[in-house]
């Protein structure tokens, strides 16, 4: 396989694309903070800054489903690195992209929230999700992620994963913004208030710890301590 195919470089257009649509609803919030004229600058920077980072995402697979966080993290990262470049400080950065990545939330439609909860805690789910991670243990991608599959206890949790390694994490570290890294987790409790997780979890690999235990609950509250 050569280098272009063992990458993202081939959906590049399709990448650019989800950059446009994803900013397109946090748009709003780079216009209350700098105004029309600067917003515009900002964005056109930071498509440009993802056109290069495009090519460093880890690669994980065409297909794989865990490139619905991969992908978002290196999203932001473009928009990170733009802010930084602008001389916007660390905090207001982590703010602006926070309600940004809500906004994200807040546009899927109701019924496909309802739809994701469905198939979030149905059989077949889990199954994937068993398959799944017995698949990462083999490390057929380097800096893929690495999980555990938790059966449920009846009673706290539906069922767990327990993330080893995170190729968000790695990623963040080798572009030299790992302190992006616990930003990128925090967005976790939004999905899973929106989506219905039910989400607990008490520690990640982003905050220094050894693993991230996610805890799923159908019908449950969101206690996210890390």
């Amino acid at each position: 396989m050569s280098e272009k195919e063992n990458s993202y470089i081939p959906h590049k257009r399709r990448l650019l694309k989800s950059f446009d649509k994803s900013i397109e609803r946090g748009e709003q919030t780079l216009i209350d903070y700098y105004g029309i004229e600067r917003a515009s600058s900002l964005i056109n920077e930071a498509r440009r800054e993802y056109e290069i980072i495009i090519p460093r995402i880890p690669f994980i697979g065409h297909r794989s489903p865990f490139l619905l966080f991969l992908l978002p993290a290196s999203r932001y990262l473009a928009i990170y690195i733009i802010l930084r470049k602008n001389k916007i400080g660390f905090e207001e950065a982590s703010h602006i992209i926070s309600l940004m990545n809500q906004s994200e939330w807040n546009a899927i439609p109701f019924f496909l929230r309802r739809i994701i909860r469905l198939i979030w805690f149905s059989p077949l789910f889990e199954k994937r999700l068993k398959k799944r991670a017995k698949e990462s243990q083999k490390r057929k991608y380097p800096d893929g992620y690495v999980l555990n599959f938790i059966e449920g206890d009846g009673r706290s949790f539906d069922y767990g994963i327990d993330y080893t390694e995170c190729t968000a994490c790695k990623f963040l570290k080798q572009q030299g913004a790992v302190e992006l890294a616990p930003l990128m987790c925090s967005f976790d409790k939004s999905a899973s208030e929106i989506l219905g997780w039910g989400l607990t979890r008490t520690m990640t690999i982003a905050n220094g710890d050894r693993k991230c235990d996610f805890r799923f609950k159908k019908g449950g509250k969101t206690n996210i301590i890390s």
